[in-house]
């Protein structure tokens, strides 16, 4: 079976990654009202930058060792990815008792701490985070992105890995 083109999967990606936060935005916050949480916005934003990364790559159109290096940069996204989506999925398992509180307004954390911390604290997630507001087929968001990043993280592997 011959593989589609190293473009080809890299405009799949793009194409994928953009209609995940389309429909982030327009379905789940404007449809359903739902407000993203500090590690959903974290996650958000690993999904856009496969995007960018790939859209990047299809323009430069490298040699192999270039795209490789593209390759190896969206895993890194993945990683990190999958890191926060399966941050969110423990918090939303732990028992009610042991949810963290929730955490302080953004605009708060970023007039009082320097921006590191204030970063560090918003990626350590909160009681908000621990919330399921939705789910399809018994998976919640952070479930379903996390299934996401696993098809990137392959479609990733597959371009690290391919011959010529």
């Amino acid at each position: 079976m011959k593989l589609p083109s190293y473009r080809t999967i890299n405009l799949f990606q793009v194409f994928a990654s953009f209609a995940l936060i389309f429909i982030a935005v327009a379905y789940f916050e404007n449809s359903l009202n739902l407000e993203p949480c500090y590690l959903c916005v974290a996650q958000r934003g690993f999904i856009l930058a496969i995007g960018i990364i790939c859209g990047v790559s299809i323009v430069h159109n490298p040699r192999q060792f270039g795209q490789k290096i593209y390759a190896a940069l969206s895993i890194i996204m993945v990683i990190f990815g999958i890191y926060f989506s399966g941050k969110q999925l423990w918090l939303q398992s732990l028992p009610e008792s042991q949810v963290p509180s929730c955490g302080m307004p953004v605009e708060y954390l970023f007039d009082n701490f320097s921006i590191i911390k204030a970063v560090t604290m918003l990626l350590d997630g909160d009681g908000n985070c621990a919330e399921v507001k939705w789910q399809l087929m018994g998976l919640s968001m952070p479930g379903w992105v996390m299934v996401s990043f696993v098809g990137f993280g392959l479609a990733g592997l597959v371009q690290l890995l391919r011959k010529g």
